[in-house]
């Protein structure tokens, strides 16, 4: 990782001016330490108005459903797994880098197809053999 910026593959790279962090105290268990230190790190990055981003690619990124995207766009990555700020920091950047490189793949277009004429045999055969054996049961319960 270059200074100044979020290398993501290696031709795309964030700069760290497009990244806003700010950092919080973590909730949970951790004694003193967590009622005294700002161990915690809110990354927010603006996905729908980031220059760096390829249009492809901020369309796939911001058409996912997930629930750390806002309304307006922007992915907030909220670390605070680890005891130092630091380490909360760099694990900000690696899932922001993660959540960037999923969008890099593009789906592949999905063709349509038609049942093939033995796969329709082959299901109304199925049926026909499923319909005997409930139909055998009928009758065996009125004997």
């Amino acid at each position: 990782m270059a200074t100044g910026q979020i290398d993501i593959t290696a031709q795309l790279a964030i700069p760290e001016t497009e990244i806003v962090e700010r950092f919080v105290r973590a909730s949970g268990a951790g004694g003193q330490n967590v009622n005294k230190v700002s161990t915690a790190v809110e990354l927010r990055f603006d996905v729908a108005g980031s220059p760096s981003l390829p249009e492809p690619l901020r369309a796939r990124l911001l058409a996912r459903r997930d629930r750390r995207m806002t309304g307006e766009g922007v992915l907030v990555i909220d670390a605070q797994r680890f005891r130092t700020q630091e380490r909360n920091r760099q694990d900000a950047r690696e899932r922001l880098v993660h959540f960037i490189q999923a969008g890099l793949s593009v789906p592949k277009a999905r063709v349509a197809t038609k049942p093939t004429h033995g796969s329709k045999l082959r299901r109304l055969d199925a049926k026909r053999e499923r319909s005997q054996i409930k139909r055998g049961r009928t009758q065996r319960n009125w004997d």
